[in-house]
């Protein structure tokens, strides 16, 4: 039997997510990621924003100065979040071989499903229409037999439209698209393509195998391979969370010492509830640092046991903190913390430590009241200072990052 992959993306997603929640930005250019007058990144543009050259990871400033008539929205991850699981959610009645690619996207094996639904075409136009009538949001579905043509698909098919490669025809549909269209490569593997003569699929699909190997290495035969429409990799659940962080980015440069730590904290916040829902445990803390020159550092610091509790987290990437600053003159424009060497919860808490048992039971309080009323309603006194700084939401400040 031959398999039928799809590729199922929600158009324009944060864009759509906050149409639907105020129909009046609907038709009208919409930038998701913050105030153009503070720094930032665009983190999604609506079509008619595009229409302008505005797209994702562009500069809010630059972006303003395309289209000045765009409506520009701080946005909100964890709405967006709660959309993609009642996204992944109705995938998942159709078929378990599910695999999500991020927040708005998935693959799905619908191989063997005809019988249930009269075609795979059929399939996905039930897909579809679930997602605009549980959601209100569009969804573009590309169909082949693999992977990396569905994606490819899907992508013609924006926005809110669907396309079927028939078994077989994969090759002639890859070959007049350009090399861009294929996933993994970038401008740099254009350049050398170009330089090579090649400008669409299906040159590169002639190319000798050796001549791609010299260029690309071990990737020149995948490459290869992609290019002629063969993609045996499986649709495949993702495997376990191996990390988790938040991060933000400041309106201004700092070396304020209190408004840090309050980032910090609340950042912190977030990691350790994020560990709890997941029922993970961290050995380390990974603090993360940008100064105004846009240098990058990261400090690590493993621990022992390993912990999820808010005030552990905090404590050691505070103790990073004050180590990198010290006699450190710059300013910082980005502050980040992260969680890695995740565990499965379940550690056996000391009998003589009871003040890390009173934290365990503060924070599964805390967790109970958030959960109820959102994560602003209860707070901690050392992110107090953040409300004059940060929007705040019911479910937390609004930072300056998608990943909030």
């Amino acid at each position: 039997m031959a398999r039928r992959i799809m590729h199922i993306d929600l158009d324009a997603f944060f864009v759509s997510v906050e149409q639907v929640l105020n129909p009046e930005l609907k038709g009208k250019p919409v930038v998701v990621g913050g105030r153009p007058d503070r720094r930032g990144v665009v983190a999604a543009a609506s079509y008619e924003a595009r229409a302008f050259g505005v797209h994702s990871a562009m500069p809010l400033v630059t972006a303003s100065r395309l289209c000045p008539q765009a409506i520009f929205i701080e946005g909100n991850f964890n709405r967006y979040r709660e959309v993609s699981q009642k996204f992944m959610a109705i995938l998942a009645d159709f078929s378990p071989y599910l695999e999500p690619l991020g927040i708005d996207e998935a693959y799905l094996d619908a191989t063997g499903f005809e019988s249930i639904h009269g075609s795979i075409k059929q399939m996905a136009e039930k897909i579809r229409q679930r997602i605009k009538d549980e959601l209100g949001l569009c969804a573009s579905v590309g169909i082949a037999g693999s992977k990396v043509v569905a994606k490819i698909a899907s992508d013609m098919a924006k926005p809110d439209g669907l396309l079927e490669v028939p078994a077989g025809e994969e090759g002639a549909f890859l070959e007049p698209l350009p090399v861009a269209k294929l996933p993994g490569v970038g401008k740099k593997s254009q350049q050398i393509l170009k330089d090579l003569g090649v400008s669409t699929i299906g040159e590169l699909a002639k190319l000798p195998l050796d001549t791609l190997k010299s260029h690309f290495g071990a990737w020149g035969e995948m490459l290869r391979s992609y290019a002629c429409g063969i993609d045996e990799r499986k649709v495949e659940p993702p495997a376990g969370a191996k990390s988790t962080s938040r991060e933000t980015t400041f309106a201004q440069d700092t070396r304020d010492p209190s408004f840090l730590k309050a980032a910090l904290r609340y950042l912190s916040e977030r990691v350790g509830s994020d560990l709890r829902q997941k029922g993970k445990l961290t050995r380390c803390i990974t603090l993360k640092l940008r100064y105004a020159d846009f240098t990058t550092i990261t400090r690590q610091h493993t621990l022992e046991p390993p912990t999820d509790i808010d005030q552990v987290i905090f404590d050691t990437a505070l103790k990073l903190l004050k180590r990198e600053l010290a006699g450190e003159k710059r300013a910082i424009r980005l502050l980040g913390i992260g969680a890695s060497s995740l565990v499965a919860s379940g550690r056996q808490l000391d009998m003589l430590d009871t003040s890390a048992q009173r934290l365990e039971k503060l924070n599964q309080a805390i967790d109970r009241i958030r959960r109820k009323y959102g994560f602003s309603a209860i707070q901690t006194g050392g992110t107090l200072r953040l409300k004059d700084i940060f929007p705040e939401a019911g479910d937390g400040h609004t930072l300056h990052t998608p990943s909030r």
